[in-house]
């Protein structure tokens, strides 16, 4: 999980990051509320989040009416903008709460002390493979996904091809001229599945695999919008005519998308994923350092582990759960089912090799 539009102007999976993700911060003017601007209201608890934020209603007035705080959102951009924009801003925050860094960047908050240490209520509940930071506690997981290649079911039966289901098959010349991907620099799903490549091939491996598939054709655009809603043939929520690629780097939980806001809503979901593709990828909370109020700032992350927050998240933010016992809708389950074997890499290992990989990647596909 964006400055992701969503179809049809609902939310759909997950965010896109800034500029100069693989980069450094970038230079950001600080905008909205400052922290110092809702202190005093002890009643007022403020979330910092990416433009992909979302929650039920009745879900979120609930946690309203049972704790006493009024909850404020501040959604400020797409991820990577939001996550810098919080470094920069972090000794006068914007808020008490930041939703939405996740473990592609998770270090880059940790390393500037954007979050201060507080163990959730539900920790406990938490899957243990998504726990990070233990000991210290100043992130709390919350929801988790998979960057994966989607394709166009249409175009796969119209041409009598298999789609492809690994990242191998994607250099194979039968493919050639098919893909689009987002720019590593600029794009959460496109630097995830750089790491999803880098953990198949290895450090030493990936350039070579890149070049394969810049030979093979592949084609790369900003970010997520552009390649799911422009140059994907197989999406249903582009405003723009639909391009010509049948296979794009999104989400697994992109197909339940496509099901879910069809009207009417087909049987099946128009488009699939290749398996052998994906990169899991989770999303964080954490109490920002210097936050106004922190015994709301808390009350709220522990509302973030509850089960009616976590089973809300699937059709809102369309990602998966991480406390254990947590349901899913059917349609997930059918459509959009997690990997069973992802690419992983440990954020330590990110943390040491993210910003030489993204320039070399941008020197290599895109020179």
């Amino acid at each position: 999980m964006h400055t992701k539009k969503p179809l049809n102007g609902r939310p759909h999976t997950r965010k896109l990051t800034a500029v100069a993700v693989g980069l450094g911060l970038v230079t950001l003017s600080a905008c909205g509320s400052s922290a110092g601007d809702h202190a005093a209201d002890s009643t007022t608890v403020t979330l910092v989040s990416h433009d992909s934020w979302a929650v039920s209603k009745d879900v979120l007035a609930d946690f309203e009416k049972r704790s006493g705080y009024t909850v404020r959102v501040l959604k400020d951009g797409d991820a990577g903008q939001a996550v810098n924009k919080a470094i920069l801003t972090k000794d006068n925050p914007q808020g008490d709460v930041f939703f939405g860094v996740d473990n592609t960047l998770l270090s880059r908050a940790l390393d500037n002390g954007l979050f201060q240490s507080y163990q959730a209520k539900g920790a406990a509940t938490v899957e243990s493979r998504y726990r990070v930071d233990q000991g210290k506690h100043r992130v709390t997981p919350i929801d988790t996904g998979d960057i994966c290649v989607n394709y166009d079911k249409a175009y796969f039966s119209k041409h009598r091809l298999a789609p492809p289901t690994s990242f191998a098959d994607l250099t194979d010349p039968a493919y050639k001229n098919l893909l689009v991907t987002e720019n590593a620099a600029t794009s959460s799903p496109g630097l995830g599945f750089l790491l999803g490549t880098a953990a198949e091939y290895g450090s030493g491996g990936w350039q070579s695999y890149w070049k394969k598939l810049k030979a093979n054709g592949v084609k790369v655009v900003d970010g997520w919008e552009q390649a799911y809603n422009e140059e994907f043939s197989g999406s249903a929520g582009g405003k723009k005519a639909k391009g010509d690629r049948p296979l794009v780097v999104s989400y697994a939980s992109s197909p339940p998308a496509e099901v879910v806001y069809a009207d009417p809503q087909p049987a099946t979901a128009p488009t699939g994923v290749a398996d052998g593709t994906c990169f899991r990828q989770t999303e964080y909370a954490g109490l920002l350092s210097n936050a106004g109020n922190t015994k709301g700032g808390k009350a709220l992350i522990d509302f973030l582990l509850t089960k009616e927050f976590q089973q809300d998240m699937p059709l809102n933010m369309f990602v998966y759960p991480v406390v254990r016992g947590a349901q899913v809708p059917s349609v997930f389950t059918k459509d959009g089912p997690q990997a069973e074997d992802p690419e992983t890499m440990a954020p330590e290992k990110i943390a040491a090799n993210r910003d030489q990989w993204v320039k070399s990647w941008t020197s290599l596909v895109l020179k």
